[in-house]
């Protein structure tokens, strides 16, 4: 990422020396910086500043690591998938990703649009085929919960087996403040999804990159990147309570991306002696 960076602004640079003094006299500055600095901002974009900060402030990525990343085929992963590829060629930390993508009887298969994206970003891409319909009990009916429960479940065997200490998954923060919401709300109980997570039983730790971008910053990037037309999402991943959250998280901050840093910093910034 910083080869591209460094490239872009000699670029821009070089576009300076190019313009003869008169013509660089007679650009409006502002708007002449506001259009080429697109050169430099592509090389790392807003997404991904906001991955580098939610990583260097949770520890995400060490030296050595071995990262599983749960390829749902969203554009979510796909997003966390195009960052890990332009992170690997820095120089530190050194680490590994893998993709796998758990497909289902209940969702679309993934594009081979996608597949080749992650080829051209150099992520292997491990695709299982997995019967979640098959797997229900007798009288039990197909929900979010269940499927979610299932592919967890192949990704953390997976990675215990191929020795992956860590799993990347693709909750934003869109993600995380709903789940606090619902949990609030209908359990009575102050709980999320944390950025990371370390179990005790398995030798394995998750963690969300994206935990401090909004859906909206996610939606723009894939645009932007071209790629958001080849995701997909499942036809059972929108269960009546997380959009009854969705609608009371819009609500509550008017889609403002500080409000809602500010309710998922609130989670931080506790004081004991002024609750119940």
């Amino acid at each position: 990422m910083f080869s591209k960076f460094f490239i872009s602004a000699l670029k821009f640079i070089q576009h300076l020396y190019s313009l003869s003094a008169g013509s660089l006299l007679k650009q409006k500055p502002l708007s002449f910086f506001k259009k080429n600095i697109i050169l430099i901002s592509m090389a790392n974009p807003k997404l991904f500043r906001t991955i580098d900060r939610a990583v260097f402030d949770y520890k995400m990525i060490e030296e050595g690591d071995r990262i599983l990343l749960a390829a749902s085929g969203g554009k979510d992963s796909t997003a966390l998938a195009e960052y890990f590829s332009m992170r690997l060629k820095r120089p530190s930390p050194r680490f590994e990703v893998h993709a796998m993508h758990i497909a289902t009887d209940v969702a679309p298969p993934l594009s081979p649009d996608l597949i080749k994206m992650f080829e051209n970003w150099n992520i292997p891409l491990t695709i299982k085929t997995v019967s979640v319909l098959g797997r229900l009990k007798p009288n039990e009916k197909m929900n979010c919960w269940w499927c979610s429960t299932q592919r967890r479940t192949e990704l953390n065997k997976f990675a215990m087996e191929e020795g992956f200490n860590k799993i990347a998954l693709g909750h934003h923060l869109d993600d995380i403040l709903e789940t606090l919401l619902m949990n609030s709300l209908e359990k009575g109980i102050l709980s999320t999804m944390p950025p990371v997570l370390k179990f005790e039983k398995y030798p394995v730790t998750m963690i969300r990159p994206l935990c401090l971008a909004d859906l909206p910053m996610i939606i723009r990037h894939s645009e932007q990147a071209g790629y958001i037309c080849s995701t997909c999402t499942c036809n059972f991943q929108e269960n009546s309570a997380r959009k009854t959250a969705r609608s009371r998280l819009d609500r509550l901050t008017g889609g403002s991306y500080k409000l809602k840093i500010n309710l998922f910093n609130s989670l931080k910034n506790i004081l004991p002696e002024y609750l119940p």
